[in-house]
């Protein structure tokens, strides 16, 4: 096969498996609290990484104390903030269209953008100011409809919607942060270290807000799901995902992610009977196509 096929492959499969968590794995662990959900779902990839990663602790150790706050803040935001929010908003729809969730993160490229711009003085054009703009007018119909957002205490969807938008913009600093990230270390010593960063930061999270660690909430479903999470959407999608990225081109990588969403609204469908309405549908296409736009602005490409 050749590289470029087999990485349009992977980059496909990762963004199914991502689909595939954020509909059906995930939302499964619902009886769990946020924040042992979020250091589980890092703990056990990150002990699966001690097999075949090990090495990666001699260049943290190297790392610097500039590097070391990139890091920190690739695990803040990525790790902690992102994976919080997400799962926080995955749980409030309870299985009610875990598609719109899965759809609205995909607005991190236009986060990733504004960041980008702020801190690393990347240009903003008018075209890319209006495609950010299209997508969030998008991603305010998928989520809302032709209608007001509800703004009582009792309103899930909006507070879904919020969480998600949070979700977006801390996995779009994280990719900002991580691009000065790699400047010191490769993507495997990187996941290695965010993986790390972000269990001791929720570790110690869980030691002040919870009074400690437990687990015996923890079904033998839960850790199922759990470890299959870890094994697959987890870090194996992360790492088939830049095994691809390595492989295509920007604009093709771009396209092969939209596997994502169609198969978040695929198996939100065959799963839980979940159907996007008239304007939820517009919201997706325009979020889809501005997003695309977004991702395929002209820049530096990858060799095929």
């Amino acid at each position: 096969m050749r590289p470029r096929v087999l990485g349009a492959f992977a980059i496909c499969v990762s963004a199914t498996l991502w689909g595939v968590d954020g509909v059906v794995l995930t939302p499964r662990l619902y009886n769990l609290d946020v924040l042992q959900v979020v250091f589980l779902l890092h703990a056990v990839p990150f002990l699966l990484m001690q097999l075949f990663l090990f090495r990666s602790y001699a260049a943290l150790r190297a790392l610097r104390a500039g590097e070391w706050l990139n890091l920190v803040m690739v695990a803040l935001t990525g790790g902690v903030l992102g994976t919080f929010a997400i799962v926080q908003a995955l749980f409030l729809v309870d299985f009610n269209q875990l598609s719109v969730v899965v759809l609205l993160q995909k607005l991190q490229p236009v986060f990733a953008l504004l960041l980008a711009a702020l801190l690393l003085k990347e240009p903003l054009t008018p075209r890319i100011l209006g495609r950010a703009a299209l997508a969030l007018v998008g991603a305010y119909l998928l989520a809302f409809g032709a209608s007001l957002p509800a703004l009582g205490s009792d309103s899930k969807t909006t507070a879904a919607a919020l969480w998600a938008l949070l979700a977006a913009g801390s996995y779009g600093s994280a990719t900002v942060f991580g691009k000065r990230l790699l400047h010191a270390l490769d993507f495997k010593q990187a996941t290695f270290g965010r993986y790390a960063v972000t269990v001791g930061i929720t570790l110690a999270a869980l030691m002040i807000a919870r009074g400690g660690l437990s687990l015996s909430a923890v079904t033998p479903g839960n850790w199922v799901f759990i470890l299959t999470i870890g094994a697959t959407t987890g870090s194996g999608a992360l790492f088939l995902y830049y095994f691809g990225l390595t492989r295509v081109r920007a604009g093709i990588a771009a396209i092969c992610e939209m596997c994502l969403p169609l198969s978040a609204i695929l198996l939100d469908y065959l799963i839980n009977d979940s159907v996007l309405g008239l304007w939820q549908w517009l919201g997706a296409a325009i979020l889809l196509t501005a997003i695309t736009l977004v991702t395929l602005r002209p820049g530096p490409r990858v060799a095929d």
